[in-house]
């Protein structure tokens, strides 16, 4: 009998599954026959996020040369390294590029065929473009995949969720807004995927409202402005006449930090140093849990300022005033943050030189300007001092940041859901939009079709429009007939759109606080509410409390994804041998 297994998303999650797989079946495979089912309504590789069908204007946010879907020696996994090429490599592009989304889909596209082709000739591999409805069957026997619009269930002796980025109902406060948008006659777009946002009634000339000022309010403005016409002409903007007036605000009130503009060069800080896995182990081992705050970020903090500072020292000592292995002990030994402080002080005379978290994360606190128009002077300032450091590699100290976040989220992701505000300052601080966007963002604002708000953006539905304030210009306020949230839907499971989890989760798997499903961390099997790991369901991505940074990464930078990939294809492996076998005996 041939065995069979179903993923469901075939994306680049599912693609990376299907490469692992491919890498580890001659050592682990020995069944007659195996049949691997893609359930997606998108097509294979690129999924709905890369898919071809959305505007050539829509960039990623990553250098092609920092984009790959191959592991490679620093994958701390058990299963071979199988090499391949980069974006750029495959492209033949410029390492530099920022790749439109649609050449990024092409070459998932290839890696998905490469993925395949890489299968023994036993195994065979089924596309349905349809959605995944329910899970059913017994915890010991195989499974019951139900199709949208298939009266009979795929069998499956293993189930992989790779799901991507979902769709969600809205929350209470969405769902307040939505109704009031209805009975006033307002338009409200609540959080989505912006390439599939109908943009069609934010009309030419009318204030917007944007709350969010990540990734998804750079698409935003982009389909707003060049995808309405509009042009840039150096570092002025030609508008078409089509383009509404966004009035843009957030928690932070500024745009994700730009991404940096130079390469490496020189000695690398020896990370991990201050979290590794021995500290990860010892927190997971703690008979009362841990408190991401209390426990998790003093660690975070220090292991990212040791990046900085050796970068600091060993690049630029010029900048100091200590020698650097008189710092190295001395930082080593103070766990206390303050202690930690007083030592910078006296050995890094410029503050601009010097790692202050809590100041990147809110540039805005405590900031306040008379009048709207300081604030857009203010800000302006601001994006072009950053962009400028972001750009300048006597400021390399800031790249060994980036490279210290990279370390600390591959050793996070171990100990499951630690809550939202570590992934949101992770993708403020290194998964930024390119610079070039910023430079648009700027050009924008001189030509007044781009307004700043503040930071700590309101929302208040009153008076039949949307009215928008900061506390960062007290006395100001915006009405609008329009809001839009740009940012992407929180993958909960309750709030789900997609049935499957829905189900899932009335079936009895297990959630986190956070609303993202449970998984066994060892190999992303799906947790029951008694934690019993379910022995033919497994889920990787965003949706679980294994979620890492994307299902592709950096070279050479340890991918997190990969790793995960890499046991959760063994361990399917594994059970479909085992059951080959016990079949032939």
């Amino acid at each position: 009998m041939r065995h069979s297994l179903v993923i469901v998303g075939a994306g680049p999650r599912g693609t990376g599954l299907i490469e692992r797989i491919a890498a580890n079946a001659p050592e682990l495979y020995t069944g007659q026959g195996l049949d691997i089912h893609l359930v997606d309504p998108y097509p294979p590789g690129a999924g709905r996020i890369w898919r071809a069908a959305q505007s050539p204007l829509l960039w990623m946010n990553s250098h092609a040369e920092d984009v790959t879907m191959f592991t490679d020696e620093t994958v701390d996994m058990a299963g071979p390294v199988r090499e391949g090429p980069t974006l750029h490599e495959w492209a033949g592009i410029d390492g530099r590029t920022f790749a439109d989304r649609q050449l990024q889909g092409a070459y998932l596209r290839w890696v998905h065929e490469r993925a395949v082709a890489g299968l023994p000739p036993s195994v065979a591999v089924h596309h349905h473009p349809r959605r995944a409805l329910r899970i059913g069957g017994p915890r010991e026997g195989r499974q019951q995949v139900w199709l949208e619009g298939r009266p009979r269930p795929l069998l499956a002796d293993l189930v992989v969720l790779t799901l991507g980025h979902l769709d969600a109902e809205l929350d209470d406060e969405q769902k307040a807004l939505a109704s009031y948008a209805r009975e006033h006659g307002l338009t409200h777009l609540p959080p989505d995927f912006t390439a599939d946002s109908d943009l069609s009634a934010l009309r030419p000339g009318e204030p917007v409202l944007v709350r969010g000022f990540g990734l998804a309010f750079v698409d935003l403005m982009v389909l707003l402005t060049e995808g309405r016409g509009g042009r840039y002409e150096g570092d002025t903007y030609v508008p078409s006449g089509r383009e509404p007036v966004l009035y843009v605000g957030s928690r932070r009130g500024v745009p994700y930090h730009a991404k940096i503009g130079y390469d490496w060069s020189g000695e690398r800080p020896p990370l991990p140093r201050f979290l590794g896995p021995a500290e990860i182990e010892g927190l997971i081992a703690r008979p009362g849990g841990f408190d991401f705050r209390r426990d998790v970020w003093p660690l975070v903090e220090k292991e990212l300022g040791f990046a900085h500072y050796h970068r600091l020292f060993t690049a630029h000592p010029e900048r100091t005033v200590m020698a650097w292995t008189d710092f190295e002990e001395k930082f080593a030994a103070a766990d206390d943050a303050g202690e930690r402080a007083a030592l910078v002080a006296s050995a890094v005379p410029d503050p601009r030189d010097r790692f202050d978290p809590a100041a990147l994360d809110r540039p805005l606190d405590g900031v306040r300007y008379a009048t709207h128009d300081d604030l857009q002077e203010g800000l302006r300032r601001y994006v072009e001092e950053d962009l400028n450091r972001r750009h300048d590699p006597d400021h390399s100290a800031d790249l060994a940041v980036f490279l210290g976040l990279l370390s600390v989220y591959g050793q996070v992701v171990r100990l499951g859901d630690i809550g939202s505000w570590w992934h949101g300052f992770f993708s403020y601080l290194a998964s930024g939009p390119p610079g070039p966007r910023l430079r648009q963002l700027l050009a924008l604002s001189r030509a007044g079709v781009l307004r700043f708000v503040g930071a700590d953006m309101s929302v208040r539905a009153e008076d039949g429009v949307f009215r928008a304030s900061s506390p960062t210009v007290p006395a100001f306020f915006v009405e609008a007939r329009a809001l839009v949230e740009a940012r992407l839907p929180e993958p909960t499971v309750r709030r789900a759109r997609d049935p499957l989890l829905r189900a899932l989760h009335e079936d009895g798997a297990a959630e986190t606080p956070d609303g993202l499903l449970r998984v066994d961390r060892a190999d992303g099997r799906i947790l029951d509410r008694a934690g019993r790991p379910h022995p033919r369901r497994f889920a990787l991505g965003p949706h679980t409390d294994g979620r890492s940074s994307g299902a592709f990464t950096r070279p050479r930078t340890g991918g997190p994804a990969f790793r995960q990939n890499d046991a959760t294809a063994r361990a399917a492996l594994v059970f479909l041998r085992d059951l080959a076998c016990r079949a032939v005996a």
